[in-house]
């Protein structure tokens, strides 16, 4: 898709978003977004397009590190539900506790018993989740096997990218078929009436993140608030002095620019 084209549906979109922010603080709702997907599928960029234009009190993004060693003794979920959003908030979860049927299960972070346990129980979970009033959006990104290996090359080559290359990615890259058998297992597993799963295709980075900003606003029904009028006071006068003056004083940044 041509750069041009895409700023311009972006940028309507990103206005809609903006509606959806205001809906979502007055009726209080609460909305749960799951990105999943294989490693360099574009999660990161559309969560970005996601949350350029919209205030992060609202739109909040959460992306954990590996759990510390007293994360690894509490129940699987009790990490992720602590960033569980209260009224007027949307979490947006940049990997979440489906770590455990992805990465966990394929590089042999947990049993074999809890990988079983996790999918068995995990459409359980998420239905208490929704039967308690949380809207709950699970979205998978799949990118192609030459597309994936375009984007790793990519990062090697750009030293302002290479930070997200990780050892974990390579490693993932090799096992690309480990992967494919393990998303399978859990789209299968987990997708399910109250919370299904939502495929996007990602080789075109700018088509997915278009269409996972639709998806989002036709998953979460809403109407435009029109804002209250503002209108700026006159400054007041009272306690005038020379700021500027206070500021020639200070050390200013040397202007290179």
């Amino acid at each position: 898709m041509k750069r041009k084209a895409y700023e311009k549906e972006l940028s309507k979109l990103q206005v809609q978003l903006c509606d959806l922010q205001e809906w979502v603080k007055k009726e209080k709702l609460r909305v749960i977004v799951l990105f999943e997907g294989r490693d360099a599928a574009g999660k990161g960029g559309t969560i970005k397009a996601i949350t350029e234009k919209v205030s992060p009190r609202v739109f909040k993004v959460v992306a954990l590190p590996a759990p510390s060693d007293r994360e690894k003794t509490q129940m699987f979920m009790q990490r992720y539900m602590q960033h569980f959003p209260a009224g007027g908030e949307i979490v947006i979860f940049d990997r979440s506790w489906y770590n455990r049927a992805g990465v966990e299960y394929v590089m042999g972070f947990c049993a074999a018993d809890e990988h079983t346990r996790f999918l068995s129980l995990c459409p359980q979970i998420e239905k208490y989740v929704v039967d308690g009033g949380i809207i709950l959006i699970k979205l998978w990104l799949e990118v192609g096997m030459d597309e994936q290996e375009r984007r790793f090359r990519a990062r090697i080559d750009d030293p302002v990218r290479q930070w997200k290359l990780s050892p974990m990615d390579i490693e993932s890259y090799r096992r690309w078929y480990d992967y494919s058998r393990a998303r399978d297992l859990m789209l299968k597993s987990t997708s399910s009436k109250h919370a299904p799963w939502h495929i996007v295709r990602s080789d075109d980075k700018r088509r997915a993140r278009l269409n996972c900003i639709a998806h989002l606003l036709k998953s979460i029904p809403f109407k435009h608030l029109s804002p209250d009028e503002v209108r700026l006071p006159k400054r007041s006068s009272k306690g005038r002095y020379d700021d500027q003056a206070s500021l020639r004083a200070m050390t200013f940044v040397a202007e290179r620019y």
